[in-house]
């Protein structure tokens, strides 16, 4: 929900968006756990040296958020999770398998599905092979099939583009903004690509990276290309080589992968291969802003509202004997009939319990269906929802 008194690419997130959200959060960790990732956490503030890391012409770096403590340090928010990896993946037992959830912060233009202050949910192996890189292919497939979502996986390799530039004999100082360029090739036009890359002396390359997928077999690191296509079959997932595919960062130096949503005709996770102090590592993100967009699973709500009648005592020790079974319980003590309900229609709770002199003195209590509006007497131990 879109806020005027909250600052410009923040929002408060509230009622039922945000139980729908806390739902998908839900099952992307409980699916992060089946393929054995571990949770970690790491702080929002870092130093900004340790921040801007290696790669700091990198769009996603140039846009972080900067600011100062009172010793004058220099600090920024996080804007992705990756760079911390370098501090846990010390000394660790290879592979090292973790995952995390949190809050993302980057000064960039917004749009739908694209805040400044936004949710990810990481998972990497540090120490990866190619198995690993399509257990992170398959990891997503599940995911998304899950919150009933279709997508389209799209895949490239790093190295196969820099033999490409390689041979193209694009100067080295050059490739970070040539690759950057040839990554929107699926956003902007052909024309607007090259007009581009001819201030680098690179316009050829729009013919090259548009070809079909049969034109790039002569290259060397096509291997890979089919290495990965034939491991995640294994998985039951399916790829698409999309060769123009880059992804921004700088770090990628192996396969890069996109999971695109025809319907919202976008990202909604990406990864790739990268290094962490010299070893090998795999990572998938994914977006909760988009995928929230696309999702209709609803988020749960309370299952139950007790409302008392003047029997404040015995409606008290009915909550806790329903939340001892474990059952969402709302408990109203202070409002009349008529506010109440109004009440339990406007947070779509589904049913109503009434605790009043009548239901105490016969051991049963009023039970209210709001969807059908049908009612019952029920004893205590038979109030299972």
């Amino acid at each position: 929900m879109v806020n005027k008194n909250t600052v410009k690419g923040f929002q408060d997130i509230t009622g039922e968006e945000a139980r729908k959200r806390e739902k998908i959060i839900e099952i992307i960790r409980d699916q992060f756990k089946l393929y054995g990732f571990e949770p970690t956490e790491t702080p929002t503030i870092e130093k900004e040296e340790f921040v801007r890391g290696d790669n700091p012409t990198d769009e996603a770096v140039r846009d972080i958020f900067r600011l100062e403590d009172r010793g004058k340090r220099k600090l920024a928010l996080r804007y992705e999770f990756t760079f911390q990896l370098k501090r846990l993946a010390k000394n660790q037992k290879l592979p090292f398998k973790v995952y995390q959830i949190g809050n993302l912060f980057r000064d960039e233009p917004i749009r739908e599905g694209r805040t400044r202050e936004f949710i990810q949910c990481d998972a990497d192996t540090i120490g990866s092979n190619v198995k690993d890189e399509a257990e992170s292919l398959s990891l997503a497939k599940g995911i998304f099939k899950e919150l009933n979502i279709p997508i389209k996986i799209y895949f490239n390799n790093r190295k196969l583009i820099n033999e490409i530039l390689e041979k193209e004999k694009i100067p080295e100082k050059n490739r970070n903004q040539v690759i950057r360029e040839i990554d929107k090739l699926d956003k902007l036009s052909k024309k607007e690509v090259a007009d581009n890359l001819k201030k680098l002396g690179a316009e050829r390359l729009v013919k090259i990276f548009d070809q079909s997928e049969k034109s790039f077999e002569k290259y060397a690191y096509y291997r890979e290309i089919k290495e990965l296509k034939k491991t995640c079959k294994n998985y039951g997932v399916m790829l698409e080589f999309k060769p123009s595919l880059a992804r921004g960062l700088s770090y990628y130096n192996g396969s890069i992968f996109e999971i695109w949503s025809k319907e919202l005709n976008a990202s909604l996770c990406g990864g790739g291969s990268y290094l962490v102090d010299k070893v090998q590592a795999t990572g998938i993100s994914f977006g909760l802003e988009p995928i929230s967009l696309l999702t209709k699973i609803p988020g749960e709500t309370t299952r139950v509202c007790i409302i008392s009648i003047d029997k404040e005592n015995e409606a008290i020790a009915l909550a806790k004997e329903l939340r001892d079974k474990k059952i969402s319980t709302t408990l109203i003590l202070d409002k009349s009939i008529g506010k109440a309900l109004e009440y339990v229609n406007s947070k779509g709770i589904g049913k109503v319990i009434f605790v009043g002199k009548e239901e105490v003195k016969k051991k049963k209590f009023k039970v209210k269906d709001m969807e059908s509006g049908k009612e019952e007497f029920l004893s205590g131990e038979k109030l299972v929802f």
